[in-house]
């Protein structure tokens, strides 16, 4: 069975706004979105993000719009392989996920895998993370743990570097609030 969700999130790091259409699956998630960011500058992004069983990425491609003018990505993961527009990155490998910066849509796939919207666990992740609007690929080290479950939501706190923030996210692990970057408003 597939869900079909269609959050808003109010990104107050850049105080704009992002739309996600979700296809959310037992073992993968589709999802396209919109954002429209007045900091630090203007920009606007669409992205389209595929994972494959267990949540893995498959494939993101995102296009940002700048006053500079229009860059566009496309990351692909394959059998721990990956590439940015073609060029195999083996700086990303040990990756599974794609983190679009500054985008809560990206947090789901990992705590979904683990099932850590759900119950105890604490996991290590390198990512492929996704500078905006430039569209530069770095790994980047991350840690989500699970802090406990309230009705309907859970608590998981993310870290990377000496950034925490804990990410309350709701039944189906979409985030709900993620204090200092964005909350849904639909």
């Amino acid at each position: 069975m597939i869900m079909h969700t269609v959050p808003t999130w109010q990104v107050t790091e850049t105080d704009g706004l992002e739309t996600s259409w979700i296809e959310l699956g037992a073992a993968a998630l589709h999802a396209r979105g919109r954002v429209a960011a007045a900091r630090p500058a203007p920009y606007w992004l669409t992205y389209e993000l595929e994972t494959g069983e267990g949540f893995v990425t498959r494939r993101m491609r995102v296009r940002a719009e700048t006053a500079d003018g229009v860059r566009e990505l496309e990351l692909r993961q394959d059998g721990g392989r990956w590439s940015v527009d073609g060029v195999e990155r083996p700086d990303l490998a040990g990756a599974l996920d794609c983190d679009l910066g500054l985008s809560p849509v990206t947090n789901t796939p990992p705590v979904l895998r683990h099932g850590l919207h759900r119950g105890p666990g604490e996991r290590h992740f390198v990512m492929a993370w996704i500078r905006v609007p430039d569209l530069t690929v770095h790994p980047s080290r991350q840690t989500y743990t699970h802090l406990g479950l309230d009705g309907g939501r859970a608590t998981v706190r993310y870290a990377s570097g000496d950034f925490r923030s804990d990410l309350v996210l709701d039944r189906d692990g979409l985030v709900l609030d993620y204090p200092g970057l964005a909350g849904r408003i639909a």
